[in-house]
């Protein structure tokens, strides 16, 4: 009974039911990871109240990423990508305990929160790759899509809400129980993980660096792979580093404080949320190359207004607005991208190529890194954020229209599977 309301509700990946336990275990996993994130950040603030140090936090999480994740797709790709996740979650248990017990000894200190910073960035560079060649050997392809939009909707789901469980625990019961609950979320999945079937180990017999260049050389083999993960370490560059400068806008532009701010990000992740259930239920539909090509245009045009509008008419209401249809936008062009990867990647690649994805993720820091930067050259950053951003959103919409006219095949991805699978086979 339940198993039904799950698909009906969900979709038909939760009739699989490695996937329903795949799917718990990551959900306890991501808000652990979240609550995490948020605790670091408080921490650091606590013990230093410098701005400067919160982006040393954030620098020390994506640099491991960027540095690590194609060998972590590689080591995915050669073991158990089950035993290599409870191993990652394991080992996060185990760092976040020395952290715990550095604060409860009170001997603390901003250099401890980035080392670990660093250190579970590093695991999470071999976790991520896993993560995601793992769960499309969990479905049927026709349960793809959605698949891949329920785990998308965790993300999604838990950027709401689990800021929000690590504020309530912080002020209740303070930062170190904050820490043990992430904890637990990532101890849940390193249990759950285990029940899953084992999956097949490759056996190359060829070092690792020549699994890795075998997987560049299939991404660029495959124009359409090469220009879709291109596109997205361009979004994640140029348009997600909104999201660092957040706090220029909700304080020195909009003047709407920590809680404006607050509000603005739940409503994009509500519109992104929206979407993503949405895509859920669809499941897999022929038009996807159009909607990809849509949402990043979009994200661009919207990035471009939210910029500008903020910064002549600064009108709280319309932020909202706008950003709940920037959370629609980005997540109609990351969700169909990622399934059309998973399903059109060979089994014995998925974690290199899924890996190269996943280092897109990481180039957000270093996106607000550069539009902090170059706001500098405006003076006064009110002014040099919205315009850098601004300038961001237009690069985002030249370069989906150029990856149009250099491959037109993207448009028809939804009808070119057939043909792409037969490609596959190496």
């Amino acid at each position: 009974m339940i198993i039904q309301v799950l698909t009906k509700t969900l979709g038909p990946a939760m009739e699989f039911q490695s996937f329903r336990i795949y799917w718990f275990g990551t959900l306890a996993s991501v808000i652990g990871f979240q609550i995490l994130a948020f605790s670091q950040f408080w921490i650091i603030h606590e013990l230093t109240g410098s701005a400067l140090y919160l982006g040393y936090v954030g620098v020390a999480n994506s640099l491991p990423s960027m540095a690590l994740n194609l060998f972590g797709g590689v080591l995915a790709d050669k073991i158990d990508k089950k035993r290599l996740i409870a191993i990652t979650q394991t080992v996060n248990v185990l760092l976040i305990g020395i952290l715990v017990f550095l604060i409860f000894t009170n001997i603390v200190e901003a250099w401890h929160v980035i080392i670990l910073a660093f250190l579970t960035g590093s695991v999470n560079a071999f976790d991520l790759p896993a993560r995601i060649a793992l769960y499309p050997t969990l479905v049927a392809k026709s349960a793809l899509m959605n698949a891949v939009a329920l785990n998308t909707s965790i993300w999604t789901g838990t950027n709401i809400i689990a800021p929000a469980i690590a504020g309530l625990v912080i002020s209740n019961a303070g930062t170190m129980s904050a820490f043990i609950v992430s904890a637990m979320g990532f101890l849940i999945m390193a249990v759950l993980v285990m029940f899953l079937p084992k999956t097949p180990i490759r056996s190359s017999g060829i070092s690792p660096l020549k699994d890795l260049a075998a997987g560049i050389r299939f991404i660029f083999k495959n124009n359409i792979f090469a220009l879709l993960i291109g596109m997205s370490f361009f979004i994640s560059f140029f348009g997600l580093s909104y999201m660092p400068m957040m706090p220029v806008f909700s304080v020195d532009i909009l003047e709407i404080g920590v809680d404006g701010q607050g509000i603005l990000m739940a409503v994009a992740g509500i519109g992104s949320l929206i979407t993503t259930l949405v895509l859920a239920r669809i499941g897999n539909f022929p038009h996807r190359g159009i909607v990809i090509l849509s949402g990043a245009i979009l994200f661009g045009v919207l990035l471009i207004v939210f910029a500008s509008t903020s910064l002549f008419f600064k009108n709280y209401s319309l932020a909202i607005i706008l950003m709940f249809f920037i959370g629609l936008s980005y997540t109609s062009f990351g969700i169909p991208v990622i399934s059309f990867l998973q399903l059109m990647v060979p089994d014995n690649l998925r974690g290199r190529v899924m890996g190269m994805f996943g280092m897109t993720w990481a180039f957000t820091p270093l996106g607000g890194l550069y539009v902090g930067f170059s706001a500098g050259f405006f003076g006064n950053p009110s002014e040099g954020v919205p315009i850098v951003l601004a300038f961001g959103g237009l690069l985002i919409v030249f370069f989906a229209v150029a990856v149009t006219l250099m491959n037109r095949n993207i448009v028809k991805i939804g009808q070119i599977n057939r043909s792409l699978e037969s490609n596959n086979n190496v």
